[in-house]
Order: structure tokens, then C-alpha cells, then sequence
């Protein structure tokens, strides 16, 4: 059974930006989107991806990610998924022993900056590196299923 522990923080600053980290382009988009289940599709750079997903409880959930040709990845998500789809670049920042998960959203997210840790238990605990904010590992506005219907363009000035 897969599962996934994942925290995710806003961040209080740009010093992240020092790190030599090399972006990934990401483009995902949703075929499935409730609160019980969502099934992903993502091409990051030259590879695809289709991940199903269970309820988050706290920082928890099952997950089940394949990988798949790019071309399929990127049919699905232009005659598939559901618009806008979400697009970010990615830095992967080694911190503490850990790497940190850096996504800086584009299109109608733009100016939403996260960043994320996968855990192998809930109270595993790490030392966050000096750029890491507040928690919103629990606030469903951030996850990116929801950033579709209600991107940060649109609520952001009301956070």
C-alpha cells in the first residue's frame, strides 16, 4: 500500500533562491477531484505520470503514482482534465537531511510559492530550514486539486 506524508509551508522569505536548485517544469491536471479520491495526470519535464490519490487526513494519504509515455501524459491532460490545469516549477532543496519540495505556481497561481516535505511518519521530526513559514499542510485552499476551481489569483488579497 502506498502512502504518502507530506507537510507544506508558505514561505517567509527568498533566501531558498541561494540554493544552486535547477527547476523542473511541471504541468498537471485532474480527471477525478473529490474529497474522497483524485486521480492526477503530470508530465514532469520529458516523463509522465498518473497518480491516484485518497483523503488527506492530517498529513496522510494513500497514493499510487506510475509512470507512463509523455505523449499520453500530455493527450490526457489537454482532452481530459479538467481547466485550468496547474503548472509550476520545482526546486529540490537539500535541507537537514531531507530534501524540501520548493513549487512556484505560474498561470492564474501565480505569486503562490510552497514548499513541501515527505515524511515516513507523521511525527517524524526535521528542522526546517530558515525560509520556511507558516503551516498550511491542513488548509484545502492550498492543495494543488482545489488550485483549479479557486486559484490564487482569486483569493489571495483575502488570506
Amino acid at each position: 500500500m502506498g502512502i504518502e506524508i507530506e507537510r507544506k509551508f508558505l514561505l517567509k522569505n527568498d533566501a531558498w533562491k541561494k540554493s544552486d536548485a535547477k527547476p523542473l517544469v511541471l504541468k498537471q491536471g485532474y480527471i477525478k477531484n473529490s474529497k474522497e479520491s483524485v486521480v492526477r495526470i503530470r508530465t514532469s519535464g520529458s516523463t509522465g505520470f498518473i497518480t491516484v490519490k485518497g483523503r488527506t487526513r492530517n498529513a496522510k494519504r494513500l497514493e499510487y503514482e506510475y509512470e507512463i509515455p509523455v505523449k499520453d501524459a500530455e493527450e490526457m491532460l489537454d482532452k481530459l482534465c479538467d481547466k485550468p490545469l496547474v503548472e509550476k516549477k520545482r526546486y529540490t532543496i537539500d535541507h537537514g537531511g531531507f530534501q524540501w519540495s520548493v513549487d512556484q505556481f505560474l498561470g492564474a497561481n501565480l505569486g503562490l510559492v510552497v514548499a513541501e516535505i515527505e515524511l515516513e511518519t507523521e511525527e517524524q521530526a526535521f528542522e526546517p530550514p530558515s525560509w520556511i513559514g507558516k503551516e498550511v499542510t491542513e488548509d484545502p485552499r492550498y492543495f494543488n486539486s482545489n488550485l483549479i476551481a479557486s486559484p490564487y489569483s482569486n483569493w489571495k488579497e483575502r488570506s
